[in-house]
């Protein structure tokens, strides 16, 4: 029985200690972990490209955003610029593109090519496949027929003749010729119509 002194004792050493609150600091492991992220993470962000939507930021220099030089020609358009707004976040600064996602304009035979051609694929845009430079590329390029035909020639003129492209500049006559020509209103699919487009007179 339960008053009885053996069973009161044995009742007794059954019980377990109360729980006490005791100090437990981050175990050395994980916090070296955590650092290790963190850093990997500032790195990161420090060595990376820019990413993200041009139209959020872009790389413009103070002398980019003061506009022409004095002496430009009025309504002249800085293709850089439109270029670092507009293409830059697919594309890259560098013109490198992205592997397997943006083809590069640095040495494609597209950017050097036909000036047609480069002109209905900045005015209508264009989806399926593509091949640059012996790679395949599936994905889209918009439309940026809303872009002056002096825009349009900038950025143009800018891709064929930075980077490693040496190809010469296009006019905006170009793009007012092409855009008043056709009465397309879907992108070009694939390199195959955009070949067919060159074996087409003017």
């Amino acid at each position: 029985m339960l008053n009885e002194p053996e069973s009161r004792r044995q009742a007794q050493a059954r019980e377990q200690e109360e729980p006490t609150e005791r100090s437990q600091p981050i175990p050395v492991i994980v916090a070296i972990i955590t650092l290790a992220v963190v850093l990997s993470g500032v790195a990161y962000i420090v060595l990376s490209e820019p990413f993200g939507r041009a139209d959020l930021g872009d790389r413009r220099t103070v002398a980019d955003l003061r506009g022409p030089a004095p002496g430009a020609a009025a309504g002249a358009a800085d293709g850089k610029q439109v270029f670092t707004a507009n293409c830059a976040a697919c594309h890259q600064a560098t013109g490198k593109g992205l592997p397997g996602v943006f083809p590069p304009l640095d040495g494609s035979e597209w950017v050097a090519g036909d000036e047609r051609t480069v002109a209905n694929i900045l005015l209508h845009g264009i989806t399926g496949e593509l091949t640059v430079m012996g790679n395949s590329f599936k994905g889209a390029m918009p439309s940026f027929q809303q872009l002056s035909d002096a825009e349009l020639a900038a950025v143009a003129s800018y891709v064929r003749g930075e980077w490693s492209n040496k190809a010469g500049a296009l006019k905006p006559e170009l793009f007012e010729t092409e855009r008043k020509a056709s009465t397309r209103t879907t992108p070009f699919n694939g390199g195959a119509e955009l070949k067919a487009l060159t074996a087409k007179a003017p």
